[in-house]
């Protein structure tokens, strides 16, 4: 499906990103040239009909006493001249001059297209990655209370037992740095969160002020694996891959195009009508007038002017299919690099729950030997502060999982389907074609 963060199941998520897709400046953008696409490709394929236009018109003029013809010859001075018509046009492009050039314009439409799909799937990564890094901030944030809350606790113990002559003052002073520490991490977490509200809103098209309130939860579980059917077809439904393809398309019918004016071009015009200089006898038969004008145009020398374009045509034809084969590489590299990140990061946090089990275990024996008299506060208190840095540890674990899941759904180019019409399968078809063109 295209919506694919809806996999994660969070109603606030969803919220946002149909705000996004509904007001987001940068899609009205895209939007915006994929209309302009499509009213190029229209003109291109009005080119290719036959034209038909009509016309009417009457003209009163007067006639020159120095004249080829003087009027008194004629009779009179001033005369009305009374013209209605039609006029057909029709080039017969036989060499598919015209036909290349709507087939490039298409082609263009569909790459702006695949760009706007691009520039959606951008949009909505960005709006999910800053949406549960602020999720990961607030889950720190009350982690780094409750740890801020245990230091404290340990920080009076310090103090009474430096009071009353147990432990040297250097003991409080620990205690004081390590209560800081937990204090700016708390103020840098604070101001992570702000400025991802901030990021959010701006996605959104929006003040900060107006971005809706946004309740803390839990962080989506995310196993780190890939889809099944992961492999080279699939890459190629990324938006900017098939936006590529389609500039290789567009590139090729530009170049058949350029070919086509190495021949001739063959048109015909037609003109059919009435013509009167007297408007009573207009709509009579004899007012009838009709023109027919074939033409044949055959380039002969042009100062290289055909040769030059259709250079620059087979040029940008091997700048676009080399685009495109560097976008494969760039999407296979980084579909490989996702990839084993979240390997990485999955490997990671099962070492990392088996620590967290272990300072549970810590805990839980230190609370015992207190309750017991054996030990004071302090070493459960030691225990709790490395329980909550383990979970605050785990937590950047779990949020780098979830970034690293949402950059792998972007790499596999999201829930975007190619159009059918179009072979995405290697690039086998594009560096044929080309090599085609090249021989040509």
């Amino acid at each position: 499906t295209t919506q694919w963060w809806r996999q994660y199941q969070d109603p606030q998520l969803d919220e946002l990103m149909d705000r996004a897709m509904r007001q987001s400046p940068n899609l009205a953008l895209a939007q915006s040239r994929v209309n302009n696409a499509g009213q190029s490709a229209r003109l291109a394929a009005a080119q290719l009909g036959l034209s038909v236009n009509g016309s009417a018109q009457v003209t009163r003029q007067r006639l020159s006493d120095h004249g080829l013809i003087p009027d008194q010859f004629l009779g009179f001075s001033w005369y009305n001249q009374a013209d209605i018509g039609a006029q057909l046009n029709y080039d017969f492009d036989w060499w598919g001059k015209k036909r290349a050039t709507m087939e490039a314009a298409l082609d263009q439409a569909h790459a702006a297209e695949a760009e706007r799909s691009a520039a959606a799937l951008a949009l909505q990564y960005a709006v999910a990655d800053t949406y549960f890094g602020w999720q990961a901030d607030r889950a720190r944030l009350h982690l780094a209370d409750q740890l801020l809350a245990t230091e404290e606790q340990f920080q009076q113990i310090a103090d009474l037992r430096v009071r009353q002559g147990v432990d040297l003052p250097d003991e409080a002073q620990k205690a004081r740095a390590q209560l800081a520490d937990v204090r700016e991490m708390r103020v840098a977490l604070d101001g992570s969160a702000k400025i991802r509200r901030v990021s959010l809103a701006s996605l959104l098209g929006l003040s900060p002020d107006q971005l809706p309130d946004l309740q803390p939860h839990a962080l989506p579980g995310v196993d780190g694996s890939l889809p099944a059917d992961v492999r080279l077809d699939l890459i190629a439904r990324r938006p900017d891959i098939a936006a590529s393809r389609w500039q290789v398309e567009a590139a090729l019918r530009k170049t058949d195009a350029a070919r086509a004016e190495f021949f001739p071009d063959f048109s015909i015009s037609a003109l059919a009508g009435l013509s009167s200089i007297d408007l009573g006898k207009l709509l009579t038969a004899g007012s009838r007038t009709f023109v027919l004008t074939p033409a044949l145009h055959l380039p002969i020398f042009n100062g290289g002017a055909l040769e030059a374009n259709y250079g620059a045509s087979k040029a940008q034809l091997a700048a676009a299919v080399a685009q495109y084969n560097s976008t494969i590489l760039s999407a296979a590299r980084e579909v490989a690099t996702q990839a084993l990140s979240a390997q990485q990061i999955a490997a990671r946090r099962h070492e990392q729950q088996a620590q967290l089990d272990a300072d549970r275990q810590l805990l839980a024996n230190a609370q015992a030997r207190a309750r017991q008299g054996v030990r004071d506060g302090r070493e459960s208190l030691a225990a709790q502060a490395q329980l909550l840095e383990q979970r605050d540890a785990a937590t950047q674990l779990q949020a780098q999982a979830v970034s690293t899941d949402l950059s792998l759904i972007k790499a596999l180019g999201g829930g975007y389907q190619a159009p059918h019409h179009t072979d995405t399968n290697s690039t086998s078809t594009v560096t044929a074609g080309a090599a085609d063109h090249e021989r040509h």
